[in-house]
């Protein structure tokens, strides 16, 4: 039996020492000490998102001991240069002397290096998980429409270039017509997205001889029974129609090399310009992707629906266009529904945009291929989480996470960043803080413009350099084009 004095209660009497600390005391007083360490109070905003287990210093090796370019520290740092306006690593490096001048420690060097080896140190393993959670975080989300139950997962790729070191150009290369030290590494991405809540589902990088189909096939696990295959011209395969369809995933996308079906050698005709049509198994030829085995294991006939649709709106290149789709069902799956489907594919490209544009990554920083890779998936961990919070938005006001500005979003973040970053502030201030800020994101939507015509073309003219014809130490400078010299006597 323990005995206290009536004056000081916390001591023991046989000890005179304060009451040891209950195990939850011990935790919580780690936490608020790892916390007073941390550089970013961006979990604020995405640490639900974020498991943060896999973010805990390590038992032993690398990312062991607490220190300032610690695992949590180097990936919320990381996380800051992808959201930032300039995303250099010298942006970071100022961000944590900042971040030690308030807390009275001693300033890092204004070097890069520390940081750039700390992210070199970061598991890719690490970030795919990450990746992987945020993804299964958006697919939990209630309320996303969805066609006849049915999730929507639109795919297509894009170009990806990074800086001309010989690391990079052995695993990109460039174009072949192009001259050794004039050009830059050519990357193709092939990404899976969830057509209603715009979430990154899964991607493969390939150099830029590689085909999309291939770098398709090998997402086929992110489909699920069920789920709608959404694609343009690119992906009119028989074999990967057959493939899907063997999966319980129906397709739906735009005629390619075959000829359309005319009427009178139609199986069914379901409406209008909308019949049944009976594909034969493709004959061996050396262009396709696949072996003869795999040919050979494909059914004789895919029965699948054509439908004709007419394009009016001016401005657009395509007067009509062929659809084919597995949805044979008319009466559930009308051919207007399937046109106005194919007419959201058009969101894809607005994803890419997002991630290549509003995001940078269309130009990437890195010059070896292991940090090329990690760069592209904390662009991917990025986008997912400025995702997640459009989705609790568009909730908030019960409208479509399509409705809401991806840019003004990215706008926000940065600069409720500083306030969050406040170490002043409580834990109650910054949730009010959270609540104020998906408020902002929700009160910008965008405007419904349909049929608007967004020619790919652009005003402002480049500068009048010349082009880079030869490396650079060998490029000699060439007289401007307005300047005359006059003839020697």
């Amino acid at each position: 039996m323990q005995y206290t004095t009536p004056l000081f209660p916390g001591f023991h009497l046989s000890s005179l020492r304060r009451k040891p600390r209950s195990a939850a005391e011990v935790l919580a007083a780690e936490r608020q000490r790892a916390r007073k360490k941390s550089i970013s109070q961006l979990d604020e905003c995405f640490g639900r998102f974020i498991p943060r287990e896999v973010l805990q210093p390590e038992d032993s090796g690398q990312f062991s001991r607490r220190r300032l370019f610690d695992k949590a520290n180097t990936f919320w740092g990381f996380f800051t240069q992808v959201l930032d306006a300039d995303g250099g690593c010298q942006e970071v490096v100022r961000k944590f002397q900042a971040f030690a001048a308030a807390k009275a420690m001693p300033a890092p060097s204004s070097s890069t290096a520390a940081y750039c080896k700390a992210r070199q140190r970061l598991p890719t393993k690490t970030l795919q998980h990450i990746l992987a959670h945020t993804t299964e975080q958006l697919q939990q989300r209630h309320g996303l429409p969805s066609l006849e139950g049915r999730r929507v997962v639109v795919v297509d790729g894009t170009g990806l270039s990074m800086p001309d070191t010989s690391a990079n150009q052995a695993r990109w290369p460039q174009q072949a017509q192009q001259k050794l030290g004039c050009g830059f590494p050519q990357a193709r991405l092939s990404a899976c997205f969830s057509l209603y809540s715009g979430a990154l589902l899964s991607y493969r990088l390939g150099h830029r001889k590689q085909q999309e189909l291939p770098l398709l096939r090998d997402q086929w696990e992110t489909f699920e029974r069920g789920d709608i295959f959404l694609g343009d011209k690119a992906y009119c395969s028989y074999y990967d129609i057959a493939q899907f369809q063997a999966r319980g995933v129906d397709t739906v996308c735009t005629l390619g090399i075959r000829k359309p079906v005319p009427r009178s050698q139609a199986v069914a005709v379901l409406g209008k310009e909308d019949w049944l049509v009976r594909w034969p198994r493709p004959k061996m030829a050396r262009q396709l992707s696949y072996s003869e085995a795999e040919r050979t294991a494909l059914p004789e006939y895919l029965l699948v629906r054509q439908i004709k649709v007419g394009v009016n709106n001016p401005g657009f290149r395509a007067k009509e266009f062929y659809l084919i789709t597995t949805l044979i069902d008319a009466d559930r799956f009308p051919a207007e529904t399937l046109a106005d489907l194919y007419l959201q594919r058009w969101d894809v490209e607005l994803f890419l945009r997002d991630l290549k544009t509003t995001m940078g990554m269309d130009i990437l920083r890195c010059k070896t291929p292991a940090m090329v890779e990690k760069e592209i998936l904390m662009h991917l961990i990025v986008y997912n989480c400025i995702r997640l919070l459009i989705n609790e938005a568009a909730q908030r006001i019960k409208a479509s996470p399509g409705q809401i500005s991806f840019k003004a979003t990215q706008q926000a973040l940065r600069q409720w960043q500083p306030m969050l970053d406040d170490a002043r502030r409580s834990r109650a201030q910054r949730r009010q803080l959270m609540v104020l800020l998906i408020e902002a994101i929700a009160s910008k939507s965008l405007c419904h413009r349909p049929g608007r015509r967004e020619p790919r073309a652009v005003k402002r003219r480049p500068k009048p350099f010349a082009l880079l014809t030869a490396p650079r130490h060998q490029m000699k400078d060439i007289p401007h084009r307005g300047r005359y010299r006059a003839e020697s006597a």
